[in-house]
């Protein structure tokens, strides 16, 4: 995402070339997409990024739009220029990335009192067009294993287990039962009790999966997003400022992965099922009877579409296509999950990730056939003699 031009069937990218690496060491780790940009972070801790920039949310210096993919820019004596980047999180005005030791970094749009402060946790509405570490963690003693961003909010795991949230608390979004916003990361006390593995963002909700498989949301609710059921109150003020389990037909199952959109989200089961809510269509979880021959082991949330990683490498997307994001070389809308043609030939799909309106995800070529082995046997043999 950086240009103008819109792409609505898969389109490869030479890694080592867009990317810079020459160093045949080097490879790439993760690919992340912002609602409208995206991220690399490469195995030697590089991490670039590229796209919509207008709040300095790619931590580049400026705000300035890249249409191409360029490193992050960290101050001389930042720690960074020696860890490197494990992970990044893309917001819509502010990102986060979390270092190899385990410290948190925010850039981005700090804020106001009209759209709300804190969500880069430094403790005030200052922005930062270059990475800055949110030190009240580091006096904590605390180190990040994941962090989330919601549009006005942030959502971190530590590595004790603990959930922490920053920024507006408009619509409940940070969990804490009142709706004031919090300009340092402060625990969600009603998961202080649980194994909390992994936790996600949607525009103003938030999910948040433990270890026994349940998948706890809370935030805005107005299109069902939270997945709770038709017996709550749905409109555009329905909020829930706790956190709540989703059960539904997710009750009993053991759930693996989350993913969260605008306003949808979705669930992958260790069964291998996928279940989506939201949207206005499902106000609580509902499985995809068109994938149940696919083992799902991954799942990612546009704006207004999913996709779904099948165990056989296969991508599978489904929702709205008018910006060609479904990668059907079509921009009509795709009801039930339909298989991206497109990537069937050119490997196995080993990760996957979606802005509002573009996927991107890492392919692994398909190794050499019988045919291909013989013919370099064959070679082989004619060099010897």
């Amino acid at each position: 995402k950086g240009g103008g031009t819109v792409f609505d069937n898969p389109r490869e990218v030479n890694v080592k070339d867009a990317f810079g690496i020459d160093n045949e060491t080097v490879t790439l780790k993760r690919m992340e997409c912002g609602p409208a940009s995206s991220a690399a972070v490469l195995s030697d801790g590089t991490c670039l990024t590229w796209g919509s920039n207008d709040s300095g949310q790619l931590g580049h210096g400026h705000a300035d739009d890249v249409l191409r993919p360029a490193k992050l820019r960290y101050p001389p004596d930042s720690p960074l220029n020696v860890t490197g980047v494990s992970q990044i999180k893309l917001g819509s005005t502010f990102s986060a990335i979390i270092d190899a030791n385990g410290d948190l970094y925010t850039f981005g749009y700090g804020g106001s009192a009209v759209n709300g402060v804190g969500r880069l946790g430094h403790g005030d509405a200052a922005s930062h067009r270059v990475p800055k570490l949110v030190e009240s963690l580091v006096e904590d003693g605390c180190y990040a294993s994941q962090v989330a961003v919601g549009e006005l909010h942030m959502t971190v795991l530590t590595t004790e287990g603990e959930t922490l949230t920053s920024g507006a608390g408009s619509y409940g979004r940070l969990g804490n039962l009142d709706t004031d916003d919090q300009v340092h990361l402060e625990p969600v006390e009603m998961l202080a009790g649980e194994e909390v593995i992994s936790v996600c963002g949607g525009h103003a909700f938030t999910l948040a999966l433990t270890a026994d498989g349940v998948v706890h949301s809370w935030g805005r609710n107005d299109k069902g997003q939270l997945g709770l059921g038709a017996g709550l109150s749905v409109d555009i003020y329905a909020m829930e400022a706790l956190p709540r389990p989703v059960e539904g037909q997710l009750e009993g199952r053991r759930v693996r992965r989350v993913a969260a959109g605008h306003s949808h989200a979705a669930a992958v089961t260790a069964d291998g099922e996928l279940f989506v809510w939201g949207s206005n269509v499902f106000l609580e979880p509902q499985p995809f009877p068109g994938l149940l021959h696919s083992k799902i082991i991954d799942v990612a949330c546009g704006e207004n579409f999913t996709a779904a990683l099948a165990e056989d490498g296969r991508l599978y997307t489904f929702g709205k296509g008018r910006t060609g994001s479904l990668g059907h070389a079509s921009k009509k809308n795709v009801n039930q999950p339909q298989l991206v043609e497109g990537l069937v030939d050119r490997g196995r799909v080993v990760s996957v990730s979606a802005g509002y309106s573009h996927i991107a995800c890492v392919v692994e070529g398909p190794g050499k056939d019988d045919e291909e082995e013989e013919e370099e046997k064959g070679a082989t043999a004619k060099e010897k003699k």
